[in-house]
């Protein structure tokens, strides 16, 4: 398995409807693409102030690192990805990932 993890530093003016419809987009996924196993999503809430700004975030849970390919490369996937960043402080660089094998 994979955890596909997506931290997002969000434009100030981002309202709390415009983040829940982000989230509702990503959890629809799960729907669509095959291979995802699980989503989370929410907002940062560590107390150790390293965060760098990225205060929301979700993971994605694949079953292997080809599902996790497709998931990439999903014309769906690709639609809500053009519309987290337009939501994001600087575009691309409002946006970490990390992937980790578990």
């Amino acid at each position: 398995m994979i955890q596909h993890c997506v931290f997002l530093r969000l434009k100030a003016s981002t309202t709390a409807d415009q983040k829940q419809a982000i989230y509702d987009a990503i959890a629809a996924l799960k729907d669509v693409v095959p291979g995802i196993l699980d989503i989370k999503f929410g907002q940062n809430v560590s107390p150790e102030g390293l965060n760098g700004g990225f205060l929301d975030g979700f993971i994605v849970t694949l079953e292997s690192i080809e599902a996790r390919d497709a998931y990439l490369t999903h014309p769906q996937h690709v639609e809500v990805g053009d519309e987290i960043i337009a939501l994001t402080d600087g575009g691309l660089a409002g946006v970490l990932v990390y992937d980790m094998l578990i």
